[in-house]
């Protein structure tokens, strides 16, 4: 089912360390009615495989957030992100502020 009205803001949740994207199950419902909600899985936790190579850090993280963002189709979003998400959501706003 389409959650939420087609111009629906959207948001980004990031959960953290060492959590999964689980842990919004009961979260994400009450959202859908209003929001796009996107919660992806931070590299190697939940149903993430565990990166192969180095370099995954909160920039890296945060850069690979802003592709899938883009690539979803969202022109604009926002991101919320506790304990280590909130580190990725601060450098995605830096990176990725026009969105």
């Amino acid at each position: 089912r389409e959650a939420g009205p087609r111009d629906a803001s959207t948001i980004l949740l990031l959960h953290g360390f060492p959590t999964s994207s689980h842990m919004f199950r009961n979260l994400i419902p009450l959202l859908a009615d209003r929001f796009h909600v996107v919660a992806p899985d931070l590299p190697g936790f939940g149903f993430s495989a565990k990166p192969t190579t180095a370099g995954w850090g909160i920039d890296r993280i945060a850069q690979t957030w802003a592709v899938l963002m883009d690539r979803l189709g969202y022109a604009r979003y926002g991101a919320q992100g506790g304990d280590w998400g909130s580190a990725v959501t601060t450098s995605l706003g830096a990176q990725d502020a026009d969105h």
